[in-house]
Parts: C-alpha cells; sequence; structure tokens
C-alpha cells in the first residue's frame, strides 16, 4: 500500500462494507471521497460553460482595474474613501482567500485524514503544513533578500514605523551657512505638509485620490513590486486550479459558476488595491494594467483548457489531488505572509499616518473585516 497502484483495484465498491476488516481503512477513505473511482464528472451545458470564460474574464479584469484607475486616472474624481474601501476591502479578500479557499482545501487534498495523506510517503510526515510553512519563510527569505539588495544597489531604505533614517529624510532641515536649503526642496516639503493635513471641515473625504493618498508606504519601488509579483503568482496558481474544475464539473456546476464570479471580481479586486499602491516610475506606466489583464485572463484561459479536455479530466484523481493540494499549499504559504505582513501589518501597524483620525481607521478596519468575512462566507460554496 505504499504509493496509487494496482493494490487498490483488487478490490470492487460493490462488493466491500465501511465495516469489512479485511479492507483497509485507506482504500475506504479514497473510494468514498471518489479518487480511485471518480472518474469524470462533465454533463453538459456547453453553451454555459463557454459563456463563463467572457462572464469571469469580464468581471475579473474589471474588478481589477478599478483600484488602479481610481489611483491613476485624476481627471474620474473618485472619493478617495471609495478608494480606501476597494483598498481594504482587497485586503481583507486577499487574507480570508489563503485561510479558507488555500489551507483548507490543500489539507482536504493531501492533509493527513485525506486519500493522498494516508498513502505511500505522503503518510510518512505532515506534508501540507510543512509545504505552507517552507513557502512563508521562503518568501519571507525573498523580501528580505530583495529589500537589502535594493538598499545597497539604490542607497534607499525600506520605510517602518521606527525608521529614523526615513523620519530624518523627511525634515527639511534649517538651512545651514555654506549648505542652504533649496527653494525646490521647501516647496516641495510644503507641498507634502499640505496633500497630508486634515481638513476639519470633512472635505478632505470627497477629494480625489492623489499620489500621496495612493501609496501611503515609503517603500522603494523594487521592493514594492517584488511584493507584489509574489502575491500575484501565489493567487494565479489558485486561478489556474478553479478553472480547469469549472470547465469539467458536473451537476454543481451551475452554483460553482455563479460563486466564481464574485470570488474572482473580490480576489481581484484585492489585487487591484494593493497594485494601485505602488507608484510606477515614467516608462513603466503600463505595468499596472499588463498585470492586471494577466490576472483577468488567467482563469478563463483556465476553464477553456477544462473544455478542451472536458470528458477525459478527472478533477478528482489522485494525480490532480496531488498537484491541486501542492500548489494550494504553496499558494496559502504566499498569501499568509503576503496578507498579514504586506498588507495588514505594512498598512496598519509599519506605516501609520501622523495624528490619523480614529475615524479614519475604523473605515479602514470596517472594510478589511468585511472583505475577510464574505469572502470567509464564499468559501461554503467554492
Amino acid at each position: 500500500m505504499s504509493t496509487q497502484g494496482v493494490w487498490w483495484k483488487q478490490w470492487s465498491p460493490d462488493e466491500v462494507t465501511v465495516g469489512d476488516p479485511d479492507v483497509p481503512d485507506v482504500w475506504k477513505t479514497c473510494v468514498l471521497s471518489g479518487v480511485f473511482y471518480g472518474g469524470n464528472n462533465y454533463n453538459g451545458r456547453l453553451g454555459s460553460r463557454i459563456s463563463s470564460v467572457f462572464v469571469i474574464l469580464f468581471v475579473s479584469t474589471a474588478f481589477t482595474l478599478f483600484p488602479v484607475v481610481a489611483a491613476q486616472v485624476k481627471w474620474l474624481r473618485i472619493p478617495r474613501y471609495v478608494y480606501y474601501f476597494a483598498r481594504y476591502f482587497g485586503t481583507g479578500v486577499i487574507v480570508a482567500t489563503a485561510f479558507i479557499h488555500l489551507l483548507d482545501p490543500a489539507y482536504d487534498e493531501i492533509g493527513g485524514a485525506s486519500c493522498v495523506g494516508q498513502t505511500g510517503n505522503w503518510a510518512l510526515y505532515s506534508w501540507c503544513p510543512a509545504i505552507v510553512l517552507a513557502t512563508l519563510v521562503l518568501t519571507f527569505l525573498v523580501d528580505l533578500a530583495s529589500g537589502m539588495y535594493v538598499e545597497r544597489k539604490y542607497g534607499r531604505r525600506q520605510g517602518g514605523c521606527c525608521d529614523n533614517d526615513v523620519i530624518e529624510d523627511a525634515v527639511v532641515s534649517k538651512p545651514q551657512k555654506g549648505n542652504p536649503a533649496s527653494k525646490n526642496d521647501l516647496e516641495r516639503c510644503t507641498l507634502n505638509e499640505s496633500a497630508n493635513s486634515v481638513d476639519v471641515a470633512g472635505q478632505k473625504s470627497y477629494d480625489v485620490v492623489s499620489d500621496s493618498e495612493s501609496d501611503i508606504n515609503v517603500q522603494p519601488f523594487e521592493s514594492q513590486i517584488g511584493a507584489f509579483l509574489i502575491l500575484e503568482f501565489g493567487i494565479i496558481f489558485h486561478s489556474v486550479m478553479i478553472g480547469l474544475n469549472l470547465g469539467t464539473t458536473g451537476d454543481n456546476f451551475g452554483e460553482l459558476y455563479a460563486v466564481l464570479v464574485f470570488h474572482q471580481s473580490f480576489e481581484g479586486l484585492g489585487i487591484g488595491a494593493r497594485l494601485s499602491a505602488i507608484s510606477f516610475p515614467e516608462g513603466k506606466k503600463w505595468w499596472p494594467y499588463a498585470l492586471c489583464a494577466a490576472y483577468g485572463l488567467t482563469t478563463p484561459i483556465s476553464i477553456a483548457i477544462g473544455l478542451g479536455v472536458r470528458t477525459t479530466y478527472d478533477g478528482n484523481s489522485y494525480n490532480v489531488n496531488v498537484v491541486s493540494g501542492v500548489l494550494d499549499a504553496i499558494s496559502a504559504g504566499i498569501l499568509i505572509y503576503t496578507g498579514l505582513v504586506e498588507l495588514l501589518a505594512r498598512d496598519f501597524l509599519f506605516h501609520q499616518e501622523k495624528n490619523r483620525s480614529v475615524s479614519k481607521v475604523c473605515f479602514m478596519v470596517g472594510c478589511m473585516l468585511l472583505g475577510a468575512g464574505i469572502m470567509s462566507l464564499l468559501g461554503k460554496w467554492a
């Protein structure tokens, strides 16, 4: 019983009872979960499946682009609290995706109680949490190494709540004899202070999103885009598998279709919100649109591939469970680190605005909790 092989073929599910002591429990687990005898579940409805390609392409791309457009296209005059809602709602979505939509399915596919987790070398160790932990640590090391590389190559440091160098750089020193502050430096300081000031009459909440509002982090571009690419990489893994499943699933296609429309929309909102917080230099202004398109295309392309193999693909086979479980565990590790460190910790703890209002913080936290709550609820169906 070391691996999936001919050993399981010596019994027929029609002739074995659950209490039969002569048949291994692992075989019963695999049969009950449909791993050995599940087969292809495709049951038609080709027109609806084709429509899902275009519907999910539209909603996922549109929701991903919205925060980017809100932050960059000033003539739309989108109120900044609409942008704030999209940004922090998306943060909650990403955190919930890590635990509910990735970690839990990974345990179902390769965890200790699963068919895969009870066979062969998979039964010798808790591989699912090990993969999550290894990915989380690797993501941290990549983040750390990239930050040190940027510091040495460009002479800039990543800012934090207690980063004295950043604080000192942000303050315009009094002109010294022989080294006066330039007029441009003083004007730049005045403009930055004005952009960050709070209007007691509440007028600020109705202003359009500005560059100073869309990028509250003081990290250099190279570190920000590196962290974002890791985030999108983890989410795209997940999007590939759910696209394949939607193209080949059976009786639950209608339910899964409806849920994935919201799932991909909210997940795209999280990606776009994080992308909108990055200040892209001249010559790279097209990057956020290309990255939004990459996410928007991933699931529709995967659905199309699923349709191509709809009569032969077994979405619950042993090999598919192994591949899907490993990818989900890797994605979970990436998103757990990104969601808790890159999003929650840095936005709420490390990069605190001076004299930020309690009402604004409560609004941000409320948006985050709403996103996490809705995405967690969607986990009931997909």
